[in-house]
């Protein structure tokens, strides 16, 4: 599975790419913000998007929304650092295929919900 990961933190980014690769899942980009994710999304063409819900000025649901329409092959995941409950009506509304906690982030997590979307 080939993955990209948007989120403004770089600190999270190299975590959860060493975590993800520790897994066997193989981090193919990673994007600080909206452009850029669907740039690498374009170019490098992902199995699945990691996007934090909170990008600074941006709006993770909007990015979502922009890889899910451009990047029809790509499975599109939010995640964020907030309970999933506090963006329920969002999540239900996005394209996404679903939300995990950063804190749940793994390989298997990833595969558990693409498997049920």
């Amino acid at each position: 599975m080939r993955c990209l990961i948007v989120d403004d933190s770089a600190g999270f980014r190299d975590a959860a790419r060493a975590m993800l690769e520790r897994g066997g899942i193989s981090v193919v980009g990673t994007a600080s913000d909206g452009a850029e994710a669907v740039t690498q999304g374009k170019t490098l063409r992902p199995d699945v998007a990691l996007v934090d819900v909170d990008l600074g000025a941006e709006s993770g649901f909007d990015i979502a929304a922009d890889l899910a329409e451009q990047l029809a092959d790509t499975a599109v995941i939010l995640i964020s650092t907030h309970d999933e409950q506090d963006f329920a009506d969002l999540i239900a509304a996005s394209p996404a295929r679903g939300f995990l906690p950063k804190l749940a982030l793994s390989p298997s997590a990833i595969r558990d919900l693409l498997a049920s979307a």
